[in-house]
C-alpha cells in the first residue's frame, strides 16, 4: 500500500544570517584591514574557556581555511570557524568605545547566560 499526497511542499523558512556587523564594527574592521592588518582577515571562533564555558576567540589569518565560513556584511568580510556556526547564528558583532576601553562585542541570541566578569557565556 502506498500513500500519496497532493499537498504542495511546505515553503522553507528563511534562516537568519550567520552573523551581521553593526556600522561601527564594519567601520573599525575597514580601518584595521586598510592599516595594520592589510591583506589579512578576521577569524571568529568559539573556544572552551572561562567560568561560563565558552568565549569568543578573534584572530588574524592570511586566508580562509577549509573549516571557515565567509560572512560579508556592509562590504566587509570576516571568517567564522565552521565549528562555531551553531553557537553564532543570528549574532551581531559591534564595536564599542567606552571611557577606559574599546573593543568588539557580540549580541548573541543563542546565549543563555554570561559569567559575572562578562568574559564567557553559555548556550
Amino acid at each position: 500500500m502506498s500513500i500519496t499526497t497532493d499537498a504542495p511542499p511546505r515553503p522553507k523558512r528563511a534562516l537568519p544570517p550567520l552573523m551581521q556587523l553593526s556600522d561601527a564594527a564594519a567601520e573599525r574592521l575597514r580601518a584595521l584591514y586598510e592599516k595594520g592588518e592589510q591583506g589579512k582577515l578576521l577569524r571568529i571562533a568559539v573556544k572552551t574557556k572561562g567560568c561560563s564555558g565558552m568565549s569568543y576567540d578573534l584572530s588574524w589569518v592570511d586566508a580562509a581555511g577549509p573549516g571557515d565560513e565567509t560572512v560579508t556584511d556592509k562590504g566587509v568580510t570576516v571568517l567564522v570557524d565552521r565549528k562555531a556556526t551553531l553557537f553564532l547564528i543570528g549574532t551581531v558583532m559591534d564595536y564599542e568605545v567606552k571611557q577606559m576601553s574599546a573593543g568588539f562585542t557580540f549580541t548573541n541570541p543563542n546565549e543563555k547566560g554570561r559569567c559575572g566578569c562578562g568574559e564567557s557565556f553559555h548556550v
